[in-house]
């Protein structure tokens, strides 16, 4: 499949994606403490370092 925007084009595209703290990972960060949940961010022991980690649930 080719890829219909110049190099540039998908640069700038991707420079704006944002990958940490967005607005959804905000609002169930501040949640899970009010809820008595302790959670990990970006752990890098696990593969693909998700956002957030229950480490209490493995």
């Amino acid at each position: 499949m080719a890829d219909v925007l110049t190099p540039e084009q998908r640069r700038l595209n991707m420079s704006h994606i944002r990958g940490k703290d967005t607005k959804p990972e905000m609002q169930m960060r501040r949640g899970l403490p009010a809820r008595g949940l302790r959670y990990r961010l970006h752990d890098r022991s696990l593969p693909c370092r998700p956002d957030l980690v229950l480490p209490k649930y493995n």
